[in-house]
Protein backbone atom coordinates (compact mmCIF):
# COMPACT_ATOMS: atom_id res chain seq x y z
CA UNK A 1 0.00 0.00 0.00
CA UNK A 2 2.54 2.68 1.10
CA UNK A 3 4.54 1.56 -2.60
CA UNK A 4 1.61 1.67 -4.77
CA UNK A 5 2.57 4.29 -7.04
CA UNK A 6 5.73 2.58 -7.44
CA UNK A 7 4.54 -0.20 -7.58
CA UNK A 8 1.88 0.31 -10.67
CA UNK A 9 4.54 1.96 -12.23
CA UNK A 10 6.56 -1.17 -12.69
CA UNK A 11 3.36 -3.30 -13.01
CA UNK A 12 2.43 -0.50 -16.40
CA UNK A 13 5.87 -1.34 -17.74
CA UNK A 14 6.10 -4.66 -17.37
CA UNK A 15 2.70 -4.90 -19.44
CA UNK A 16 4.34 -2.43 -22.25
CA UNK A 17 7.59 -4.52 -22.51
CA UNK A 18 5.21 -7.81 -23.08
CA UNK A 19 3.37 -6.00 -25.44
CA UNK A 20 6.21 -4.43 -27.33
CA UNK A 21 7.27 -8.18 -27.71
CA UNK A 22 4.06 -9.60 -29.67
CA UNK A 23 6.28 -10.03 -32.94
CA UNK A 24 8.37 -12.51 -30.92
CA UNK A 25 5.38 -14.09 -29.08
CA UNK A 26 3.35 -13.74 -32.21
CA UNK A 27 5.80 -16.24 -33.56
CA UNK A 28 6.55 -18.25 -31.06
CA UNK A 29 2.41 -19.04 -30.47
CA UNK A 30 0.38 -17.32 -27.87
CA UNK A 31 -1.01 -20.83 -26.97
CA UNK A 32 2.59 -22.67 -26.36
CA UNK A 33 3.80 -19.42 -24.25
CA UNK A 34 0.62 -19.66 -21.65
CA UNK A 35 2.30 -22.01 -19.64
CA UNK A 36 6.05 -20.27 -19.22
CA UNK A 37 4.52 -16.92 -18.95
CA UNK A 38 2.41 -18.19 -16.15
CA UNK A 39 5.05 -19.07 -14.40
CA UNK A 40 6.44 -15.53 -14.68
CA UNK A 41 3.69 -13.88 -13.41
CA UNK A 42 3.38 -16.56 -10.83
CA UNK A 43 6.61 -15.58 -9.31
CA UNK A 44 7.13 -11.53 -10.11
CA UNK A 45 3.49 -11.06 -8.80
CA UNK A 46 3.54 -13.68 -6.22
CA UNK A 47 6.58 -11.62 -5.03
CA UNK A 48 5.37 -8.20 -5.34
CA UNK A 49 1.87 -8.33 -4.87
CA UNK A 50 0.85 -11.34 -3.19
CA UNK A 51 -1.06 -12.63 -6.27
CA UNK A 52 -3.00 -15.28 -6.47
CA UNK A 53 -3.62 -16.27 -9.86
CA UNK A 54 -7.04 -16.03 -10.07
CA UNK A 55 -6.04 -15.26 -14.31
CA UNK A 56 -8.34 -12.79 -14.18
CA UNK A 57 -5.96 -9.44 -12.42
CA UNK A 58 -7.46 -6.35 -11.37
CA UNK A 59 -4.38 -4.75 -9.31
CA UNK A 60 -4.45 -1.21 -11.10
CA UNK A 61 -8.14 -1.16 -10.26
CA UNK A 62 -7.40 -2.10 -6.09
CA UNK A 63 -4.61 -0.19 -5.15
CA UNK A 64 -1.98 -3.31 -6.21
CA UNK A 65 -3.92 -5.24 -3.72
CA UNK A 66 -5.02 -8.68 -4.50
CA UNK A 67 -8.19 -8.98 -3.53
CA UNK A 68 -8.23 -13.11 -3.66
CA UNK A 69 -6.26 -12.79 -0.35
CA UNK A 70 -9.75 -11.50 1.15
CA UNK A 71 -10.86 -14.42 3.70
CA UNK A 72 -14.05 -13.91 1.32
CA UNK A 73 -12.51 -13.59 -1.89
CA UNK A 74 -14.44 -10.58 -2.47
CA UNK A 75 -13.51 -8.80 -5.46
CA UNK A 76 -15.59 -5.80 -4.31
CA UNK A 77 -14.85 -4.54 -0.98
CA UNK A 78 -14.32 -3.86 2.15
CA UNK A 79 -17.53 -5.95 3.50
CA UNK A 80 -19.66 -4.50 6.40
CA UNK A 81 -17.53 -6.09 8.87
CA UNK A 82 -13.96 -4.83 9.48
CA UNK A 83 -13.68 -3.88 12.85
CA UNK A 84 -13.27 -0.61 14.66
CA UNK A 85 -9.18 -1.22 14.32
CA UNK A 86 -9.27 -1.62 10.33
CA UNK A 87 -8.52 -5.52 10.90
CA UNK A 88 -10.30 -8.45 8.77
CA UNK A 89 -13.81 -9.91 10.52
CA UNK A 90 -13.13 -13.31 9.68
CA UNK A 91 -8.97 -13.17 10.57
CA UNK A 92 -8.87 -10.83 13.38
CA UNK A 93 -5.36 -10.37 13.34
CA UNK A 94 -5.03 -9.27 9.60
CA UNK A 95 -5.88 -5.96 8.44
CA UNK A 96 -8.40 -5.73 6.04
CA UNK A 97 -7.03 -5.89 2.66
CA UNK A 98 -9.83 -3.38 1.49
CA UNK A 99 -8.77 -0.83 4.04
CA UNK A 100 -5.50 -1.40 2.01
CA UNK A 101 -6.93 -1.21 -0.96
CA UNK A 102 -8.47 2.04 -0.48
CA UNK A 103 -5.12 3.98 0.75
CA UNK A 104 -3.48 2.30 -2.01
CA UNK A 105 -5.74 3.94 -4.77
CA UNK A 106 -5.42 6.91 -3.28
CA UNK A 107 -1.92 6.74 -3.74
CA UNK A 108 -1.91 6.01 -8.07
CA UNK A 109 -3.20 8.60 -10.42
CA UNK A 110 -6.81 7.63 -11.28
CA UNK A 111 -6.71 4.83 -8.47
CA UNK A 112 -9.82 6.14 -6.72
CA UNK A 113 -12.11 6.15 -9.79
CA UNK A 114 -10.41 2.53 -10.82
CA UNK A 115 -12.16 1.53 -7.74
CA UNK A 116 -14.83 2.60 -8.02
CA UNK A 117 -15.61 0.21 -11.10
CA UNK A 118 -17.58 -3.02 -10.29
CA UNK A 119 -15.78 -6.08 -10.73
CA UNK A 120 -17.65 -9.32 -12.19
CA UNK A 121 -17.04 -12.76 -10.76
CA UNK A 122 -14.78 -14.74 -10.86
CA UNK A 123 -14.43 -17.86 -13.57
CA UNK A 124 -12.67 -20.34 -11.53
CA UNK A 125 -11.51 -22.37 -14.88
CA UNK A 126 -9.07 -19.47 -15.01
CA UNK A 127 -6.88 -20.10 -11.71
CA UNK A 128 -3.85 -20.41 -12.15
CA UNK A 129 -3.48 -19.19 -15.73
CA UNK A 130 -1.98 -16.27 -17.17
CA UNK A 131 -4.05 -12.82 -16.74
CA UNK A 132 -3.06 -11.91 -20.45
CA UNK A 133 -5.13 -15.11 -21.30
CA UNK A 134 -8.54 -13.60 -20.58
CA UNK A 135 -9.96 -12.43 -23.78
CA UNK A 136 -13.70 -12.17 -25.04
CA UNK A 137 -14.84 -13.24 -28.62
CA UNK A 138 -18.20 -11.99 -29.80
CA UNK A 139 -19.87 -12.78 -33.32
CA UNK A 140 -22.43 -11.81 -35.73
CA UNK A 141 -25.44 -14.30 -36.76
CA UNK A 142 -27.31 -12.80 -39.38
CA UNK A 143 -31.50 -13.56 -38.93
CA UNK A 144 -32.89 -15.58 -41.58
CA UNK A 145 -35.84 -14.46 -44.09
CA UNK A 146 -37.66 -16.94 -42.48
CA UNK A 147 -40.07 -17.78 -39.57
CA UNK A 148 -38.69 -21.44 -38.74
CA UNK A 149 -36.60 -21.36 -35.71
CA UNK A 150 -34.58 -24.15 -36.99
CA UNK A 151 -32.61 -21.42 -39.30
CA UNK A 152 -31.90 -19.34 -36.38
CA UNK A 153 -30.17 -22.80 -34.44
CA UNK A 154 -28.58 -24.03 -37.39
CA UNK A 155 -27.21 -20.89 -38.05
CA UNK A 156 -26.26 -20.40 -33.96
CA UNK A 157 -24.48 -24.06 -34.08
CA UNK A 158 -21.23 -22.89 -35.91
CA UNK A 159 -20.31 -20.66 -33.38
CA UNK A 160 -20.24 -23.81 -31.10
CA UNK A 161 -17.42 -23.47 -28.83
CA UNK A 162 -15.82 -20.52 -30.48
CA UNK A 163 -17.77 -17.37 -29.32
CA UNK A 164 -19.23 -15.88 -25.48
CA UNK A 165 -22.08 -14.51 -27.07
CA UNK A 166 -23.59 -13.66 -30.20
CA UNK A 167 -25.01 -10.73 -32.07
CA UNK A 168 -28.46 -10.65 -33.26
CA UNK A 169 -28.26 -7.89 -35.81
CA UNK A 170 -31.21 -5.28 -35.97
CA UNK A 171 -32.36 -4.72 -39.71
CA UNK A 172 -28.43 -4.19 -40.47
CA UNK A 173 -28.20 -2.39 -43.52
CA UNK A 174 -31.53 -0.92 -43.21
CA UNK A 175 -32.39 -4.54 -44.77
CA UNK A 176 -35.65 -6.44 -43.26
CA UNK A 177 -34.87 -9.81 -41.86
CA UNK A 178 -36.50 -11.44 -38.21
CA UNK A 179 -36.11 -9.28 -35.48
CA UNK A 180 -33.16 -9.32 -32.89
CA UNK A 181 -35.89 -9.78 -30.42
CA UNK A 182 -37.32 -13.05 -31.92
CA UNK A 183 -33.58 -14.12 -32.49
CA UNK A 184 -32.00 -13.51 -28.79
CA UNK A 185 -35.98 -15.18 -27.69
CA UNK A 186 -35.11 -18.31 -30.03
CA UNK A 187 -31.19 -18.17 -28.58
CA UNK A 188 -31.96 -17.80 -25.07
CA UNK A 189 -34.28 -20.95 -25.28
CA UNK A 190 -31.35 -23.11 -25.88
CA UNK A 191 -28.97 -21.31 -23.47
CA UNK A 192 -26.89 -19.09 -25.72
CA UNK A 193 -25.63 -15.58 -24.55
CA UNK A 194 -26.99 -13.59 -27.03
CA UNK A 195 -26.44 -9.58 -27.80
CA UNK A 196 -29.82 -7.98 -28.66
CA UNK A 197 -29.47 -5.11 -31.07
CA UNK A 198 -32.00 -2.10 -31.27
CA UNK A 199 -31.82 0.01 -33.80
CA UNK A 200 -33.61 3.71 -33.48
CA UNK A 201 -34.61 3.80 -37.14
CA UNK A 202 -37.41 1.62 -36.58
CA UNK A 203 -38.74 2.11 -33.71
CA UNK A 204 -40.18 5.28 -30.84
CA UNK A 205 -39.11 5.65 -27.69
CA UNK A 206 -42.67 3.31 -26.87
CA UNK A 207 -41.53 0.61 -28.84
CA UNK A 208 -38.08 0.45 -27.45
CA UNK A 209 -38.78 0.36 -24.40
CA UNK A 210 -40.74 -2.13 -24.35
CA UNK A 211 -38.61 -4.61 -26.40
CA UNK A 212 -36.05 -4.12 -23.48
CA UNK A 213 -38.37 -5.13 -21.13
CA UNK A 214 -39.61 -8.05 -23.57
CA UNK A 215 -36.22 -9.32 -24.16
CA UNK A 216 -34.62 -9.06 -20.72
CA UNK A 217 -37.89 -10.81 -19.52
CA UNK A 218 -36.98 -13.51 -21.90
CA UNK A 219 -33.30 -13.91 -20.59
CA UNK A 220 -31.58 -11.37 -22.73
CA UNK A 221 -28.93 -9.81 -20.73
CA UNK A 222 -27.03 -7.80 -23.21
CA UNK A 223 -27.95 -5.01 -25.41
CA UNK A 224 -26.22 -2.89 -27.91
CA UNK A 225 -27.54 0.10 -28.77
CA UNK A 226 -27.82 1.56 -32.44
CA UNK A 227 -28.93 4.52 -34.29
CA UNK A 228 -29.07 2.69 -37.20
CA UNK A 229 -28.77 2.94 -41.08
CA UNK A 230 -30.99 5.26 -42.82
CA UNK A 231 -33.73 3.69 -44.63
CA UNK A 232 -32.30 4.70 -48.68
CA UNK A 233 -29.16 2.03 -48.28
CA UNK A 234 -31.88 -0.91 -47.86
CA UNK A 235 -34.22 -2.72 -49.63
CA UNK A 236 -37.27 -0.76 -48.56
CA UNK A 237 -36.20 2.77 -49.07
CA UNK A 238 -39.73 3.81 -49.07
CA UNK A 239 -39.93 3.30 -45.41
CA UNK A 240 -40.92 6.02 -42.87
CA UNK A 241 -37.80 6.58 -40.88
CA UNK A 242 -38.68 7.42 -37.28
CA UNK A 243 -34.78 8.00 -35.11
CA UNK A 244 -37.02 9.00 -32.20
CA UNK A 245 -34.06 8.32 -30.16
CA UNK A 246 -30.05 8.20 -31.22
CA UNK A 247 -27.66 5.93 -29.85
CA UNK A 248 -27.02 8.24 -26.99
CA UNK A 249 -30.03 8.91 -25.81
CA UNK A 250 -30.98 5.25 -26.15
CA UNK A 251 -28.29 4.24 -23.48
CA UNK A 252 -29.75 6.96 -21.08
CA UNK A 253 -32.98 5.39 -22.05
CA UNK A 254 -31.91 1.69 -20.93
CA UNK A 255 -30.28 3.01 -18.15
CA UNK A 256 -32.68 4.52 -16.55
CA UNK A 257 -35.03 1.74 -16.76
CA UNK A 258 -32.24 -1.14 -15.36
CA UNK A 259 -30.97 1.78 -12.65
CA UNK A 260 -34.50 4.41 -12.00
CA UNK A 261 -36.94 1.18 -12.21
CA UNK A 262 -38.87 3.92 -14.60
CA UNK A 263 -40.28 4.75 -18.12
CA UNK A 264 -38.85 7.99 -20.44
CA UNK A 265 -42.48 8.70 -19.13
CA UNK A 266 -41.93 8.85 -14.82
CA UNK A 267 -43.90 6.28 -14.62
CA UNK A 268 -42.36 3.16 -12.57
CA UNK A 269 -41.81 -0.18 -13.20
CA UNK A 270 -42.02 -2.87 -10.74
CA UNK A 271 -39.18 -5.38 -12.06
CA UNK A 272 -35.82 -3.58 -13.54
CA UNK A 273 -34.15 -5.30 -16.70
CA UNK A 274 -30.39 -6.51 -15.65
CA UNK A 275 -28.94 -6.02 -19.03
CA UNK A 276 -25.12 -5.26 -19.89
CA UNK A 277 -25.59 -1.96 -22.21
CA UNK A 278 -23.27 -1.65 -25.51
CA UNK A 279 -22.54 0.38 -28.33
CA UNK A 280 -20.84 0.65 -31.13
CA UNK A 281 -17.87 3.13 -32.12
CA UNK A 282 -15.82 3.72 -35.22
CA UNK A 283 -12.17 4.62 -34.25
CA UNK A 284 -11.50 5.03 -38.32
CA UNK A 285 -14.10 7.26 -39.19
CA UNK A 286 -13.53 11.17 -39.47
CA UNK A 287 -13.09 13.24 -36.98
CA UNK A 288 -10.68 11.37 -35.67
CA UNK A 289 -9.99 13.63 -33.27
CA UNK A 290 -13.42 13.67 -31.81
CA UNK A 291 -13.53 9.60 -31.40
CA UNK A 292 -12.66 9.17 -28.33
CA UNK A 293 -14.72 12.08 -26.94
CA UNK A 294 -17.38 10.76 -28.58
CA UNK A 295 -17.12 7.06 -26.62
CA UNK A 296 -16.54 9.16 -23.35
CA UNK A 297 -20.11 10.33 -24.18
CA UNK A 298 -21.14 6.73 -24.66
CA UNK A 299 -19.87 5.78 -21.20
CA UNK A 300 -21.70 8.53 -19.46
CA UNK A 301 -24.99 7.89 -20.98
CA UNK A 302 -24.82 3.99 -19.43
CA UNK A 303 -22.18 2.38 -22.29
CA UNK A 304 -20.37 -0.78 -20.27
CA UNK A 305 -18.92 -2.22 -23.40
CA UNK A 306 -18.30 -1.04 -27.03
CA UNK A 307 -18.12 -2.81 -30.22
CA UNK A 308 -16.20 -1.26 -33.03
CA UNK A 309 -16.25 -1.10 -36.63
CA UNK A 310 -14.03 -3.39 -38.56
CA UNK A 311 -10.41 -3.03 -37.74
CA UNK A 312 -8.10 -3.20 -40.60
CA UNK A 313 -5.29 -0.37 -39.27
CA UNK A 314 -4.34 -1.01 -36.25
CA UNK A 315 -1.85 1.78 -35.75
CA UNK A 316 -4.96 3.92 -36.14
CA UNK A 317 -6.41 1.78 -33.32
CA UNK A 318 -3.53 1.90 -31.21
CA UNK A 319 -3.68 6.07 -31.39
CA UNK A 320 -7.54 5.93 -30.62
CA UNK A 321 -6.97 3.84 -27.48
CA UNK A 322 -4.57 6.19 -26.32
CA UNK A 323 -6.70 8.99 -26.68
CA UNK A 324 -9.34 6.58 -24.46
CA UNK A 325 -6.53 5.94 -22.16
CA UNK A 326 -5.85 10.00 -22.03
CA UNK A 327 -9.84 10.63 -21.07
CA UNK A 328 -9.41 8.09 -18.27
CA UNK A 329 -11.86 5.19 -20.07
CA UNK A 330 -9.71 2.03 -19.78
CA UNK A 331 -11.41 0.43 -16.28
CA UNK A 332 -14.96 2.08 -17.76
CA UNK A 333 -15.86 0.12 -20.66
CA UNK A 334 -14.74 -3.11 -22.12
CA UNK A 335 -13.88 -2.70 -25.37
CA UNK A 336 -14.20 -5.19 -28.48
CA UNK A 337 -12.99 -4.44 -31.37
CA UNK A 338 -14.53 -5.40 -34.84
CA UNK A 339 -12.43 -7.92 -37.02
CA UNK A 340 -13.60 -9.69 -40.48
CA UNK A 341 -12.60 -11.66 -43.08
CA UNK A 342 -11.90 -10.26 -46.54
CA UNK A 343 -12.25 -12.45 -49.74
CA UNK A 344 -10.42 -10.73 -52.78
CA UNK A 345 -8.64 -7.35 -52.82
CA UNK A 346 -12.29 -6.55 -55.40
CA UNK A 347 -14.02 -7.17 -52.24
CA UNK A 348 -11.88 -5.09 -50.24
CA UNK A 349 -12.00 -2.28 -52.90
CA UNK A 350 -16.04 -2.57 -53.18
CA UNK A 351 -16.27 -2.46 -49.25
CA UNK A 352 -14.05 0.83 -49.09
CA UNK A 353 -16.19 2.54 -51.60
CA UNK A 354 -19.48 1.41 -50.59
CA UNK A 355 -19.91 0.99 -47.14
CA UNK A 356 -19.63 4.27 -45.51
CA UNK A 357 -17.23 4.33 -42.43
CA UNK A 358 -15.22 0.88 -43.30
CA UNK A 359 -11.28 2.25 -43.34
CA UNK A 360 -9.40 -0.19 -45.76
CA UNK A 361 -5.48 0.71 -46.12
CA UNK A 362 -3.78 0.21 -49.92
CA UNK A 363 -1.65 -2.29 -47.76
CA UNK A 364 -4.37 -4.75 -47.23
CA UNK A 365 -5.47 -4.42 -50.71
CA UNK A 366 -2.38 -5.12 -52.06
CA UNK A 367 -1.57 -7.91 -49.72
CA UNK A 368 -4.90 -9.84 -50.92
CA UNK A 369 -4.12 -8.97 -54.84
CA UNK A 370 -0.75 -10.63 -54.72
CA UNK A 371 -2.00 -13.89 -52.68
CA UNK A 372 -2.77 -16.93 -54.91
CA UNK A 373 -5.64 -17.75 -52.46
CA UNK A 374 -7.08 -14.62 -51.38
CA UNK A 375 -10.07 -15.91 -49.41
CA UNK A 376 -7.22 -18.03 -47.52
CA UNK A 377 -5.06 -15.03 -47.43
CA UNK A 378 -8.58 -13.20 -46.39
CA UNK A 379 -8.33 -15.23 -43.91
CA UNK A 380 -4.74 -15.58 -42.35
CA UNK A 381 -4.91 -11.63 -42.56
CA UNK A 382 -8.14 -11.42 -40.27
CA UNK A 383 -5.92 -13.93 -37.51
CA UNK A 384 -3.32 -11.48 -38.17
CA UNK A 385 -4.89 -8.93 -37.48
CA UNK A 386 -6.45 -10.49 -34.35
CA UNK A 387 -3.08 -11.63 -32.63
CA UNK A 388 -1.74 -8.02 -33.09
CA UNK A 389 -4.94 -6.31 -31.75
CA UNK A 390 -5.03 -8.81 -28.59
CA UNK A 391 -1.86 -6.61 -27.74
CA UNK A 392 -3.21 -3.15 -27.57
CA UNK A 393 -3.52 -1.43 -24.41
CA UNK A 394 -7.05 -1.50 -23.39
CA UNK A 395 -8.81 -4.06 -25.55
CA UNK A 396 -10.77 -6.94 -23.78
CA UNK A 397 -12.12 -8.67 -26.86
CA UNK A 398 -12.76 -9.20 -30.67
CA UNK A 399 -15.86 -8.67 -32.28
CA UNK A 400 -15.89 -11.13 -35.64
CA UNK A 401 -18.35 -9.96 -38.43
CA UNK A 402 -17.74 -12.53 -41.14
CA UNK A 403 -21.20 -11.65 -43.68
CA UNK A 404 -21.77 -14.48 -45.53
CA UNK A 405 -18.58 -16.07 -44.13
CA UNK A 406 -20.39 -17.20 -40.77
CA UNK A 407 -18.16 -20.99 -41.50
CA UNK A 408 -14.75 -19.42 -40.97
CA UNK A 409 -15.53 -17.99 -37.68
CA UNK A 410 -13.88 -21.49 -35.51
CA UNK A 411 -11.00 -21.70 -38.10
CA UNK A 412 -10.21 -18.29 -37.50
CA UNK A 413 -10.80 -18.05 -33.71
CA UNK A 414 -8.94 -21.44 -32.98
CA UNK A 415 -5.85 -20.55 -35.41
CA UNK A 416 -5.85 -16.84 -33.57
CA UNK A 417 -5.63 -19.03 -30.47
CA UNK A 418 -7.31 -15.74 -28.19
CA UNK A 419 -9.53 -18.36 -26.10
CA UNK A 420 -5.58 -19.65 -24.74
CA UNK A 421 -7.81 -23.20 -24.35
CA UNK A 422 -10.55 -22.04 -23.02
CA UNK A 423 -14.23 -23.26 -24.60
CA UNK A 424 -16.86 -20.74 -24.35
CA UNK A 425 -20.17 -22.80 -22.94
CA UNK A 426 -22.51 -23.81 -25.53
CA UNK A 427 -25.79 -26.12 -25.70
CA UNK A 428 -25.03 -29.85 -24.80
CA UNK A 429 -22.07 -28.79 -22.33
CA UNK A 430 -22.48 -28.84 -18.62
CA UNK A 431 -23.41 -26.42 -17.20
CA UNK A 432 -21.85 -26.83 -13.98
CA UNK A 433 -18.83 -26.44 -15.41
CA UNK A 434 -18.78 -23.97 -18.22
CA UNK A 435 -20.40 -20.03 -17.72
CA UNK A 436 -21.74 -17.74 -20.44
CA UNK A 437 -19.64 -14.25 -19.83
CA UNK A 438 -18.38 -11.84 -22.44
CA UNK A 439 -15.72 -10.62 -20.59
CA UNK A 440 -13.95 -11.92 -17.47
Amino acid sequence: MRHARGLNGFYRSFEAALVALHPLWKRLGYQRLERPVAAVERSVKGLLFDCRMCGQCILSSTGMSCPMNCPKNLRNGPCGGVRADGHCEVLPEMKCLWTEAVAGSARIPGGMEALRQVQVAVDRRLQGSSSAGTFAVTSELAPPDSADPEDVYRRARIFDGHVDAINATDGSGANCHMSSLAVCALLTRMGYAPVMQISCRDKNRIAIQGDILGGAAMGVCNLLCLTGDGVQAGDHPQALPVFDLDSLSLLETARTLRDEHHFLSGRKISYAPRVLLGAAENPFARPLEWRAQRLAKKVAAGAQFIQTQFCYDVPLLRAFMRQVEELGLLDKVFMLVGVGPLRSAKAAEWIRTHVPGVHIPDAIIKRLAGASDAALEGRKLCIDLIQEIRTVKGVHGVHVMAYRQEETVAEIIERSGVLGGRVPWYPGRDPQTNTNRMAS
